[in-house]
């Protein structure tokens, strides 16, 4: 692997020309299949296996032509103080809505609130709801804003009006703020750590490029694929945050590099060599976490996960080929390792290392002092992880609805509306089908579940089944008594399908619960029941390939421990900020709630792959210290000192990027960025800074023990580079004898 990449490394620096112009090429290519690629529209949402999808499909095969995947809209009145919708003047307004809105080009249908008994028991809250035959996304901005004008000028009147429904959908906004002081973050950062512009600007160039090859690519393919735009946000901020810091690590290997003499175009092949395969093999362990997202078997959380790992692919590729061209196009604007703190006279030893004088760095005497006392920094960061990991045992997961918007927004208002008007289960009812198509009495069948449900715990209202034209099939709505993301209306969907069961065993029909609610509840349950599954994919493929890297059992295990208590962590600070609200004004959290379904299995794809980023970049230079002949204290400090500045800074990126997406008005968005910015932040400054260099330190030179049948079974990848080292003593020595004969001669 190091040959190779050493080659392909000096490849790039000499063809620079050739490298750069083939990556502009695709990323002009991929912008222009993006600019005249058709509007994606909606993204269709399903859940093979669940019984809401199931009945969902049925619906639609029973009753064809009802538009149901059509988008929603729904206005709601409240009357002044005193009044009643009743009241003539507060009435006419309602039916004067009603038919503005029933003049739409995409309007299936408008209800009456006084004919379909959508008035309050106390007079004061009227909804009418509008069917439309597009889904909410795809729906037109004509029709949107006829929408709104016609609650607009209901609202001029006197009457409290808000406007709900999918109809007003509109696509995440991912903060744009916040993602430009991320990078501008990001930047400061690189320069420090780089010590100039033009250094700290190639990784920034790359990983922009990178990310719009890949966005471009996936919004090229949107419309084809069936990508959202939630799928392009993630691959953002993934490929942001992974081409900065790959690119960081070749080009702070590449200084050091010259800083022991190399000539440019050896100093290129070596850091790609080198750093190279660790950023190899880091992506592998990413792209295998996003990809392991397939097993959960939801089509959306597939294509997120397989969209974002291509982009980490195109990052991986790039800083592999366009960093070294680009090192080629610098030349001396990028220096040595210490060249400036040479150029102003500080004493230095052989090679431009610092002398025996120098201060130690930070990383240096850190590692030092946890070497001194390794089971107390052990203890301290597992208790400190652990603690903060609590909070994750009261989990609460569901999906996002109106509710859980901000306060400021009109969806929110009409949410509120209805909850206060026809109680707090009206925005969530639930729908139940009943197929009685092997049924001897459907209408028998559908009364005894009706009559069956209404003896049920915490509904509130039972509507009469409703028949398709075959007859065969009957739709129920139950409204619950509580509202859609509790714990009772949850209770309550078991348990009309746990009384679905006794009624098919004496009718032959069969009960079916879907609806919004009923599909958030069967959504987290999937990925509940995918959870552990997914982590023994994911973690075993990793620890497999970490065996090889490190060719060690204990150092892959350590890391993938280390993993599991900073994700844990991780988990706890989101419930306790998204959940419970716990200082969620600093990053404008207005609606706390449950925690978004695929939030959890998410992050623990993500936060995996950066772990072992971490994990890979700082121990393979501890071993690499160690195969050429230090002790496993020694190799620990020798790793600090060529890796602890860069992995903090490449965490610091991390970040700052992640960080930056909290300013969107996605929630699912806003939680994910908060979730990688504070697993990023346990992860690399507790786990790997702290309890990996302890953990070695108490097991010495077991840490890098393998069974001697494995270790002649393991290929040898050669992430330290020993090849790389074999070759230049051998081509050392050829010069050698030849300056020998010459002198003979």
């Amino acid at each position: 692997m190091a040959t190779f990449l050493y080659k392909l490394g000096r490849f790039a620096f000499r063809r620079r020309h050739f490298v750069a112009l083939i990556w502009v090429a695709l990323l002009t290519l991929a912008g222009v299949g993006a600019a005249s690629a058709p509007a994606a529209g909606t993204t269709s949402f399903s859940i093979p296996g669940v019984e809401a999808q199931k009945a969902f499909d049925l619906l639609e095969q029973r009753f064809p032509g009802a538009s149901a995947d059509g988008g929603t809209g729904r206005i709601v009145f409240k009357a002044p103080e005193g009044q009643k919708m009743t009241d003539a003047a507060n009435k006419a307004t309602v039916e004067k809505t009603v038919k503005a809105l029933g003049d739409g080009s995409e309007v299936v249908s408008v209800t009456d609130p006084f004919t379909t008994n959508a008035v309050s028991k106390d007079g004061t809250v009227a909804y009418t709801s509008v069917k439309y035959d597009a889904p909410g996304m795809e729906l037109k901005d004509s029709t949107r804003e006829a929408l709104e004008a016609a609650g607009d000028e209901a609202r001029a009147t006197g009457l409290t009006v808000d406007v709900g429904g999918d109809a007003l959908q509109a696509g995440a906004e991912p903060g744009a703020i916040g993602e430009v002081i991320g990078l501008a973050i990001a930047a400061v950062v690189l320069v420090i750590t780089l010590g100039s512009l033009v250094a700290a600007g190639l990784p920034l160039l790359t990983a922009i490029i990178g990310v719009g090859i890949g966005v471009s690519t996936i919004t090229a393919l949107a419309k084809a694929l069936d990508l959202g735009d939630t799928t392009s946000t993630l691959a953002l901020m993934i490929g942001l945050a992974v081409g900065i810091d790959y690119a960081l690590f070749i080009v702070s290997r590449y200084r050091s590099e010259l800083a022991e003499g190399r000539d440019r175009e050896e100093a290129v092949g070596r850091a790609t060599g080198t750093a190279g395969s660790a950023v190899v093999f880091a992506g592998l362990t990413v792209v295998i976490a996003l990809a392991g997202l397939a097993v959960v078997n939801v089509p959306m959380l597939t294509k997120m996960g397989l969209a974002a790992a291509g982009t980490v692919v195109v990052a991986v590729l790039i800083a592999l080929t366009m960093i070294p061209a680009l090192l080629g196009y610098a030349g001396k604007k990028v220096k040595a390792t210490g060249e400036k703190r040479r150029s102003t006279g500080e004493k230095t030893g052989e090679n431009g290392r610092a002398g025996k004088q120098a201060k130690p760095g930070l990383g240096v005497r850190w590692a030092s002092f946890v070497i001194r006392r390794p089971a107390a920094v052990l203890l301290l960061g597992v208790v400190g992880l652990g603690t903060i990991a609590v909070p994750a045992t009261q989990l609460e997961l569901g999906l996002p609805d109106d509710g859980s918007q901000p306060t400021s927004t009109t969806q929110r208002r009409a949410y509120d509306l209805l909850s206060e008007g026809f109680g707090p289960g009206f925005n969530g009812p639930l729908m139940i089908v009943v197929d009685a198509k092997n049924s001897d009495d459907p209408k028998a069948a559908a009364t005894t579940v009706t009559d069956g449900i209404k003896d049920l715990k915490d509904v509130a209202t039972v509507t009469p089944a409703m028949f398709n034209k075959a007859g065969d099939t009957a739709t129920i709505t139950v409204i619950p008594g509580s509202k859609p993301s509790s714990t009772q209306t949850e209770d309550l969907v078991h348990a009309i399908r746990d009384q679905g069961v006794d009624v098919r065993a004496d009718t032959g029909a069969q009960v079916l619960v879907t609806g919004t609610t009923a599909m958030n509840i069967d959504f987290s349950q999937k990925l509940n029941d995918a959870l552990i599954p997914y982590l023994g994919l994911v973690v075993g493929l990793a620890f497999l390939l970490l065996i090889v890297v490190f060719r060690s059992i204990l150092v892959p295990l350590k890391a993938a421990l280390g993993f599991l208590l900073s994700v844990l962590a991780a988990l706890g600070a989101v419930v306790a900020v998204f959940q419970w609200g716990w200082l969620g004004g600093l990053i404008g959290v207005e609606e706390t709630g449950p925690i978004m379904s695929m939030m959890p299995i998410f992050m623990v794809g993500v936060v995996f792959g950066l772990a072992m980023d971490y994990e890979v970049f700082l121990v393979t230079r501890m071993r690499e210290a160690y195969v050429h002949g230090e002790s496993p204290s020694q190799a620990i400090v020798t790793g600090f000192r060529h890796s602890a500045k860069v992995v903090a800074a490449a965490a610091i990126i991390m970040m700052a990027v992640f960080g930056g997406f909290i300013s969107s008005t996605e929630s699912m968005i806003k939680m994910i960025g908060f979730g990688l910015a504070i697993a990023v932040f346990f992860d690399a400054f507790v786990v790997r800074m702290a309890i990996v260099p302890a953990v070695l330190a108490l097991l010495g030179k077991k840490a890098w023990w393998l069974p001697k049948w494995l270790d002649r079974a393991l290929p040898n990848v050669d992430v330290e580079g020993e090849g790389l080292k074999t070759q230049a003593d051998a081509a050392s020595s050829r010069d050698g004898d030849e300056d020998r004969e010459l002198v003979r001669a």
